[in-house]
């Protein structure tokens, strides 16, 4: 089965404060989003990389990704005013020559480990959707002005993180009939009445989105060079 991994990089990372948007700022070398392409195009099963960026991006983009060719990475495509807005343009580019599956993940979660994108996609000869997640492990309260009200019970409770994979005619009728409000695609998935399976996620997959994720992601780029530098 085909999968094509869509690789949402529109967004503009403003709870960052940074000049130009997270999924650009270079990582020991190479951006989050040059590195969740090149780790895309490395996962066996996956036959198609497309890349929805913001219109004002196109410049970054093109130096985000200079020396690397690969027929499997195909030009990007505009996203829209809303995350979801983004998606469903980078599902209507692929409609034209639909996969069977397609695997959505956020540019700014560069060091998601390949064999959960494996896992994910192998989850999907189960089910409709695939999304790779942790359990919650800390204690959960509620809380009023910082003050502690409510225990909330963690049981059955995930981190959902990306990529998160679907049957691509069942997401793009998905997200064609969704306004545009869902958190992630797997809120536009159960609103479709679509059975969403968690798999496995990493910690190292996590999501740039502060200053100190972005300290923590340059220092893993560094450790990943180091580690892999002849002796």
């Amino acid at each position: 089965m085909k999968s094509a991994a869509l690789i949402v990089a529109a967004g503009r990372g403003s709870r960052l404060g940074a000049e130009i948007p997270k999924q650009y700022i270079p990582l020991d070398g190479r951006s989050a989003l040059r590195r969740s392409v090149e780790l895309f195009l490395g996962v066996p099963g996956v036959t198609r990389v497309l890349v929805v960026i913001h219109a004002d991006d196109r410049a970054l983009y093109e130096d985000a990704m200079l020396g690397l060719v690969d027929p499997k990475l195909v030009p990007p495509v505009l996203g829209g005013e809303t995350r979801a807005a983004s998606v469903l343009a980078g599902l209507d580019a692929l409609a034209s020559d639909a996969p069977d599956n397609v695997l959505i993940h956020d540019a700014a979660r560069p060091f998601m480990p390949a064999n959960v994108i494996s896992e994910v996609i192998d989850a999907l000869t189960q089910a409709e959707g695939a999304c790779a997640a942790l359990p919650v492990v800390d204690a959960l309260w509620s809380a009023r002005d910082a003050v502690a009200e409510t225990s909330v019970p963690r049981h059955n409770l995930w981190r959902a993180q990306t990529p998160q994979g679907f049957r691509f005619g069942s997401i793009l009728k998905a997200h064609r009939g969704h306004d545009g409000s869902g958190a992630d695609d797997v809120a536009v998935a159960r609103e479709a009445g679509m059975e969403v399976r968690f798999v496995p996620g990493a910690e190292a997959g996590y999501k740039i989105t502060t200053a100190d994720d972005l300290a923590r992601a340059i220092s893993d780029a560094e450790r990943l060079r180091t580690s892999r530098a002849p002796t």
